[in-house]
């Protein structure tokens, strides 16, 4: 205690003495994490963030000291690694210290210099390397010895003793399946479905926990229940999860590292001295439910003293994979309690629960009643006529047995002993509404049910405000469905697949990374993207898959996820690691295309999924996606100074776009194709068309639209293009009364219908794809970013080092204020209509700049600083544009 109460004392010290100025060094992460633990990279990432409101604050350099002791780090000692002052504006630099150890805690601080030449330093902050590799494991994989097709979860237990006192302890649990750990008890920790889903015979995740405060002196419990996951699908679908080369029993290793006051170390491991049985769990199912029998519960099977002489024996298991690496990323979590907003008692053993919005998650119920009462809570997303719970929308592709395994419904059966409460460990669903039947009368009430949001539980980084409040509800609606997609990989629905479909996900990276801080999960589903690759470049549509997806229809218009999203975080956070670890999977991956595409043109793919009614060419989307990916090698490969790949992906990409444009575009009209929404919208948000045929396609697709009556004519590709690239091309007002239009086809009619969330198709009626929690059509989300906002990356300053600024100023719209936080900071961008004139609002944050470019038809009438109200001088270019540095603005327009 006396340690860290000088170690605080320290870091207080160390940031008072030091901050005396405006400057503050904040939001010190490590891989992009809070004081990781069981960091594995031997290089590890270090990001943070200047705070200064002055105008014109900036970095001129930095230096980060690293040490095992937070005493000397605090105090200005870096004896693992001093950077040295790196005359420097960078906020993303990666360790290069002395080697860094396993098992070991790690402080560092960043000193930076300001505009004034001002020394501040941050406080302390920690990360502590796990594993470090496979070698460093103690603990066997083990399981019992049942089969496949039991049913009931597997329960483990370990007693052990500890005798000294202990200094700290951590948990390193892998698992081929779900697991929960416990100890003493209580769980550990406070995630859900752990570890993240991977291709489990090519890479498994290890999770590490703090359990100091969970072991106590003397007699010790160790509980491990395992829940099959992906890994052990029994649920049969029509995507062959229960077909998967790893499928297996679920199993499970672990040390339980324990360091001593007096320096000395010892590790509790999973071995054959343990004992397994299995207790409530009865079944568990990742797509559909879990069922629970509370009369089989071992009370205290997970605490010291409890008599396990009836539990049998273990038996090893081979390791899954040879890849075990540490799972650093923001896991998924109850991240918000929903109480329902109305119950309805249907007769004494029937309610029903309104949640009131549709979520991904879980339900929990209390409840009293007799011995042998089963309860089924069947969740929903509509109700059929007569008010009951319906799940024909999403149960469709469900090829199990619907009277044992019932889709998205609970089975609880009650114990009878008080009140019992029962909320499933190693599943999940999409709902709204929750159907609660019991075998016998109960008297249940509104509050004896809630409802739990669950997803990744990744930081919110940006927000809108606008005075249509159909923007508010549709932009709410929209992150609703990004985080019930947000499950340690990125999904299309929550309920019907739960599959990481690829294309559902690029179609969203944009609104998903002006929301949400997501690089950890992005990063973890790359490398599934790298893991299920085969030697040829191919991908499957769906990641991961245990071998669904490697179809004739697996193209490019999907499967540009592995170009695409390395981009796109480049872009958003200005790092290029994951840009590098995917760049020879991007190289095979174009040239496989190559090899089948010697013209240019490619028809690979599924084409403009769900379209209101016009179909699109195939050939021309997939070329296009074809285009975007190799431009994107040929940028990377630049950056990272591959000089052959550039010029060789420059020229191939320039033979796409001719060959694009030689066989679809009609110069003399300006139209793609047969000139619907999406053939027209794709090629300008692509730059596939020619600079001086912009003007003239992007006025025939307003055209298009006009006449239309403002309503969409497409499917994903095209609600992907079609707002940005009548945005960016002139049409803002056209671009705005499409992303507010309320009648059908549109987002609002949805809205306006009650969603509160995006629906998969735009017909209400529609027959088949019919979930009311979707994400393919999800671009919309980040358009309000950069359609209203006007807040773009600069290709050349990524990570929003210079912001590109590009608002527009919709005449229907009052005002809109739109804020991003990047890695540097906080962007707002807001502007209000005052008379005749706008005011436009700008905040940026300190060691940034931007270039403001004026609308047309306006100019600056004066600028002037936010707080002070004095006037400021804007510097403007040869090009008509405005530099704006760090500091928040108020600039008068007409």
């Amino acid at each position: 205690m006396r340690i860290i109460l000088t170690t605080l004392l320290l870091s207080f010290l160390s940031f008072y003495l030091l901050g005396q100025n405006s400057t503050r060094v904040e939001n010190l992460r490590c891989e992009y994490l809070e004081n990781p633990l069981g960091v594995d990279s031997p290089n590890p990432r270090f990001t943070w963030m200047l705070s200064d409101p002055e105008s014109g604050a900036s970095q001129q350099a930095y230096q980060i000291l690293v040490s095992t002791d937070s005493a000397k780090v605090a105090q200005g000692t870096g004896d693992v690694w001093d950077s040295g002052k790196r005359n420097s504006d960078a906020i993303l630099t990666q360790f290069a210290g002395k080697d860094l150890k396993p098992f070991t805690k790690y402080f560092w601080l960043v000193s930076v210099w300001n505009q004034k030449n001002e020394k501040e330093s941050s406080a302390v902050a920690s990360f502590e390397t796990g594993m470090m590799g496979k070698h460093n494991w103690k603990g066997s994989w083990i399981s019992d010895y049942k089969d496949i097709n039991e049913k009931a979860a597997p329960y483990f237990r370990k007693e052990f003793e500890t005798e000294k006192k202990i200094k700290s302890a951590r948990a390193y649990m892998v698992a081929a399946g779900l697991f929960e750990l416990y100890l003493n008890g209580e769980k550990v920790g406070n995630h859900r479905l752990d570890p993240m889903y991977t291709r489990f015979d090519r890479r498994n995740l290890y999770v590490t926990f703090d359990v100091t405060a969970q072991l106590k002196s003397g007699r010790n419990a160790i509980g491990v229940l395992l829940g099959n996951g992906w890994y052990n699908h029994q649920s049969m679908g029509v995507w062959d999860f229960h077909n998967a080369p790893w499928r297996n029993r679920p199993a499970f290793c672990l040390d339980l590292r324990i360091t001593y006051e007096d320096g000395t170390v010892e590790t509790i491991v999973s071995e054959r001295d343990w004992k397994t049985s299995t207790g409530g769990v009865v079944f568990n199912s990742i797509y559909t439910a879990e069922h629970f029998d509370a009369r089989k519960e071992k009370q205290g099977w997970n605490t010291p003293g409890f008599d396990d002489s009836k539990w049998q024996g273990v038996k090893y298991r081979p390791t899954p994979s040879q890849n075990i690496v540490s799972q650093l990323l923001h896991p998924i979590r109850n991240v918000e309690e929903i109480v329902p907003q109305q119950m309805t008692k249907i007769n004494d053993t029937t309610y029903l629960y309104d949640l009131g919005r549709n979520i991904a998650g879980v339900s929990q119920i209390s409840v009293r009643g007799k011995e042998g009462t089963i309860i089924k809570l069947k969740h929903t997303e509509r109700l059929s006529v007569d008010g009951r719970a319906d799940a024909s929308n999403i149960d469709v592709y469900y090829r199990g047995d619907k009277v044992t395994d019932p889709f998205q419904t609970d089975i609880f059966i009650l114990s009878g002993k008080g009140e019992e409460q029962f909320m499933p460990k190693f599943n999940y669903k999409g709902f709204r509404y929750v159907e609660v039947t019991c075998s016998h009368p109960i008297d249940l009430k509104k509050d004896n049910l809630k409802g739990y949001f669950m997803h990744s539980d990744v930081p919110q980084a940006g927000s809108i405000e606008a005075s249509n409040p159909l923007i508010n509800k549709l932009w709410w609606a929209t992150n609703n469905s990004y985080l019930s997609n947000f499950i340690g990989y990125p999904t299309d629905c929550p309920q019907r697949e739960k599959n990481g479909w690829t294309g559902d996900a690029h179609f969203a990276i944009e609104t998903g990374l002006y929301n949400y801080d997501g690089i950890t999960i992005y990063e973890k589903w790359l490398a599934d993207h790298r893991d299920e690759q085969q030697p040829n470049g191919v991908l499957p549509d769906i990641i991961p898959t245990g071998g669904w997806g490697y179809g004739t229809d697996n193209g490019v218009d999907w499967t540009s996820t592995i170009a695409i999203i390395p981009w796109n975080i480049y872009m958003y956070y200005g790092d290029s690691k994951l840009l590098a670890d995917c760049y020879d999977n991007i190289k095979r991956y174009v040239n496989y295309i190559d090899s089948r595409s010697p013209d240019g043109l490619t028809s690979w793919g599924r084409g403009d999924w769900v379209p209101v009614k016009s179909q699109s060419t195939k050939e021309l989307m997939s070329s296009i996606y074809y285009y975007v990916d190799t431009q994107i090698l040929a940028d990377a490969a630049k950056l990272f100074g591959k000089q052959d790949d550039h010029t060789r992906y420059s020229t191939l990409a320039q033979k796409i776009k001719q060959s694009v444009n030689e066989k679809y575009l009609n110069e003399e009209t300006g139209t793609y194709a047969n000139g619907t929404q999406t053939e027209q919208s794709m090629p300008l948000m692509w730059n596939v068309v020619p600079a001086d045929m912009r003007k003239l396609v992007a006025d025939n697709l307003a055209k298009k639209v006009e006449e239309n009556g403002f309503h969409l004519d497409v499917g994903v590709h095209g609600a992907k293009a079609l707002l940005f690239a009548l945005s960016e091309n002139g049409h803002a007002e056209t671009a705005y009364k499409v992303a507010v239009q309320d009648k059908y086809p549109s987002w609002g009619w949805w809205i306006v219908n009650g969603a509160t969330t995006l629906l998969e198709n735009w017909d209400l009626e529609a027959p088949r794809d019919i979930s009311d929690n979707h994400m393919m059509f999800g671009a919309v989300g980040g358009w309000f970013y950069r359609g209203l906002g006007g807040i773009y990356p600069d290709e050349n300053h990524p990570g929003f080092k210079n912001v590109i600024l590009k608002p527009n100023f919709i005449s229907s719209l009052e005002n809109i204020k739109v804020s991003h936080k990047s890695p540097y900071g906080e962007i707002i961008s807001a502007w209000q209509h005052k008379g005749k004139a706008i005011l436009y609002s700008v905040t940026l944050p300190a060691n940034s700049v931007a270039d403001f470019y004026v609308p047309s038809g306006y100019s600056i009438q004066k600028a002037s600083e936010a707080a002070s109200g004095k006037k400021v001088n804007l510097t403007v270019n040869e090009n008509g544009i405005y530099k704006l540095q760090a500091g928040s603005y108020v600039i008068e327009l007409r």
